[in-house]
């Protein structure tokens, strides 16, 4: 255990609501050392105690999940309702992971397609891509967790998970439940492990050559470092995104303006596929804005323990101050505000920082545009490609939009943030490579094994 401890404190008061060790270069050197020795040991672990140690750590969580609920409000400052979700969808990603366990399988081949197979067997297996290094953001550390640590020990592979210095804590809880199920189900506890610290340790994680993958999710430009360091290490990257939301002519507006004004601000704004640009086709902007205007003093700003609140403080007044001057610059480009906390900012140019870039806050920006065409050329000139949507009556509008837009994900008549854990998740472009949900995720963390017999 580190010597060093931190406060972790409550973004909406500045209080502390806890202490968390501060890992150094040597604690990640250890944990890579154990990591590397029980890697034999975790690869044998029977898939019935894979899957066991998963339902056990389940299980555990759900048991106390009330109090799980309220310390995720305590370090993350995201509102109870948002928390709540949280718990629910990292109970589902332990499960999920758990079942994929029984589908871990291969496929026979044959080899005979040239007369050099005449007589060969040939199979494949998924085997275990080794040693795997989890990297989480702070806005959902107990479910970002679950998404690395879940695959990883389905697939018989040791995990190092980094949690993000402010938000250690619901991962701490994690790990402990998974190092204590897989004692209790005969396995090593060093199958999961925890080391917390900065930059010196997650560099020291990444590019160990001993390692097998790199699982991160955070912000594009450190994703691309890690891209580089760990090379040539397998890296999945869930990075960065600036989430567009189209409306056609032809839309329900009442539910485009409803799903706008859900999906821009959950979570505070601090979600990497909340609803940031919106793209509305002129013949309905008006009508459109005239909604969200309206609808933008419904948003219930405020402690986030409450049961009402659906925006409170972000998670550093660095944060904070960023969003204020991406605010300030658009508007001195020509955009006009609507609201405060939440904002809107209508009319936003390219060149913007609040249009080009994630924002990261409770701020949705939105632009009139002449048709459906330019409309997703405006989605696709972005740089990032995680997720989009696109309201409209129209199944041919629909269908056009499914294969136009260059995102990993095209969610109809909802929001961006639709994300089910169970589908595949990831994206394009600086929106990062390699896919999440469970079963995509432990494809990413097996190789395969060919095997060739001839037999004697």
């Amino acid at each position: 255990m580190p010597a060093a401890t931190t406060d972790v404190r409550f973004p909406y008061d500045g209080s502390v609501i806890g202490q968390a060790p501060v890992g150094t270069v040597a604690d990640a050197r250890a944990a890579l050392d154990a990591a590397v020795a029980v890697r034999p040991a975790a690869a044998a672990v029977a898939s019935r105690t894979r899957r066991d140690i998963l339902l056990r750590t389940r299980d555990a969580l759900a048991a106390r999940r009330g109090e799980l609920e309220q310390l995720l409000v305590l370090e993350t400052g995201k509102p109870l309702i948002d928390c709540r979700i949280e718990v629910d969808r990292s109970l589902v990603t332990l499960e999920a992971s758990a079942e994929e366990v029984s589908r871990l399988h291969g496929e026979t081949v044959p080899l005979d397609l040239l007369p050099s197979g005449d007589g060969l067997i040939g199979f494949w297996t998924r085997r275990p891509i080794g040693v795997v290094i989890g990297i989480t953001g702070f806005n959902y550390p107990l479910l970002l967790a679950a998404h690395k640590a879940g695959p990883a020990i389905a697939a018989g592979c040791p995990i190092v998970i980094k949690p993000a210095p402010q938000t250690p804590l619901a991962t701490l809880w994690l790990v402990h439940e998974l190092r204590e199920a897989a004692v209790a189900c005969g396995a090593p506890a060093a199958l999961a492990q925890l080391v917390t610290g900065g930059v010196d340790v997650g560099s020291t994680l990444v590019t160990d050559p001993r390692i097998g993958a790199v699982s991160f999710t955070g912000s594009a430009a450190v994703g691309h470092r890690i891209a580089r360091d760990a090379a040539p290490r397998k890296v999945l990257l869930e990075l960065g995104s600036n989430a567009a939301l189209v409306v056609a002519a032809d839309a329900d507006l009442d539910a485009a303006a409803s799903a706008i004004l859900r999906g821009a601000f959950y979570a505070s704004g601090q979600a990497c596929i909340s609803v940031q640009r919106v793209l509305v086709e002129d013949a309905v902007a008006d009508a459109l804005i005239d909604r969200l205007a309206a609808g933008l003093p419904d948003v219930a700003v405020g402690d986030p323990r409450e049961e009402g609140t659906r925006v409170s403080a972000l998670i550093d007044t660095a944060s904070q101050e960023r969003v204020a001057a991406w605010v300030d610059e658009a508007v001195a480009a020509g955009a006009t505000r609507i609201g405060d906390v939440p904002a809107m900012l209508v009319d936003v140019p390219d060149g913007v920082l609040a249009w080009d870039e994630e924002i990261f806050g409770p701020v949705v920006c939105v632009r009139r545009v002449p048709d459906l065409d330019a409309a997703l050329d405006a989605v696709n000139a972005s740089r990032y490609g995680l997720h989009a949507s696109v309201f409209t009556c129209s199944l041919a509008s629909t269908f056009r939009a499914i294969d136009r837009l260059e995102v990993g994900g095209v969610v109809i008549n909802e929001v961006p943030g639709f994300r089910s854990d169970t589908m595949p998740y990831g994206g394009v472009k600086d929106s990062g490579a390699g896919r999440e949900g469970p079963r995509f995720a432990v494809e990413e963390l097996t190789v395969t094994r060919m095997a060739v017999i001839r037999p004697a």
